[in-house]
């Protein structure tokens, strides 16, 4: 197990920023850390990245104790913060070359070429990084973290400013990045965790809400799947439908009619041959899809 959290609690005086945190992340995975403002997210990864002490509970990260072993622990892990700290007046083949002395980074020239390749930093290579956009400056933080070549990588809102070519790069990096590394990536853009991450980790006042695979991460909302039908005709009785196996509720709205249904039963097929065998003609089918979105606002709210 690359990471294993155990009852992780931080105290700030009666406020409890993390409590009675648990989870385990292995290799080779991309893990959404998701969780409202103020929820304890920002504070549980400077912890296990050894910036932060907790007040009770534990940390491993690759077998080392964040207590025991600090500079262990630092040595295996890559962590982009949200505020991004860079050195505004150094240029970025500078900053690169310093951050891999600090690492002993041997062979540090190739090292630097490929990462600068790597992040998309080739035009922006011998500017100075205070005249960089904030994209840029990103690239320049994600480099620095990766430079080391880290089994764990923490990113906190590492697709911020970026453009939409930028961000395709970005997550197209992330996400090969977590094929061979332990990644953990807490953002507020949901399309960016459906489109990177395999599991969704959600904590709601330092607590923890919900840790589902994100396929199942729907089951998560009551009421299960729905599916939205327009008829030639709308205006009929809504019974036929509702007798269907799986069936839990049947409405209608001037969007159609909308069917909800249990969660492990795909009942189209059912509500297709209902309406032929009634005489209905459709014109329309759909089954809204429960997104990440969906599933953050009904856990946090």
């Amino acid at each position: 197990m690359s990471l294993s959290v155990k009852a992780l609690t931080k105290e700030y005086g009666d406020q409890k920023a993390v409590n009675d945190l648990s989870f385990d992340v292995s290799g080779g995975s991309v893990t959404g850390f998701l969780g409202p403002n103020g929820a304890g997210k920002s504070t549980t990864m400077k912890i296990i990245s050894c910036y932060l002490s907790p007040t009770s509970g534990s940390a491993v990260v690759c077998g080392h104790d964040i207590l025991e072993s600090p500079l262990e622990v630092r040595k295996k892990i890559g962590y982009l913060p949200e505020n991004n700290p860079l050195y505004l007046d150094m240029y970025v083949k500078e900053y690169l070359n310093f951050v891999a002395g600090i690492h002993k980074i041997k062979n540090k020239k190739n090292r630097i070429a490929d990462l600068i390749d790597i992040t998309g930093l080739e035009r922006e290579q011998s500017k100075q990084i205070g005249a960089l956009s904030k994209g840029y400056r990103q690239r320049v933080g994600l480099a620095q973290a990766i430079i080391h070549d880290p089994e764990v990588l923490i990113l906190d809102e590492p697709t911020s400013g970026l453009d939409m070519n930028q961000l395709v790069d970005i997550r197209n990096l992330i996400k090969n990045l977590g094929k061979e590394k332990t990644v953990i990536l807490s953002t507020h853009i949901m399309q960016e965790v459906q489109a990177m991450c395999d599991r969704v980790i959600i904590i709601n006042k330092g607590i923890l809400v919900a840790d589902d695979p994100i396929e199942r991460l729907s089951d998560r909302i009551a009421g299960g799947q729905r599916v939205t039908i327009n008829l030639l005709d709308n205006n009929i009785s809504l019974h036929p439908f509702q007798s269907i196996e799986g069936v839990n509720n049947v409405s209608s709205s001037a969007a159609g009619i909308t069917i909800t249904c249990d969660n492990d039963r795909d009942v189209r097929k059912d509500i297709f041959n209902s309406a032929v065998q009634n005489g209905h003609v459709i014109i329309e089918m759909r089954k809204d899809e429960v997104s990440v979105e969906d599933v953050f606002q009904s856990l946090t709210q």
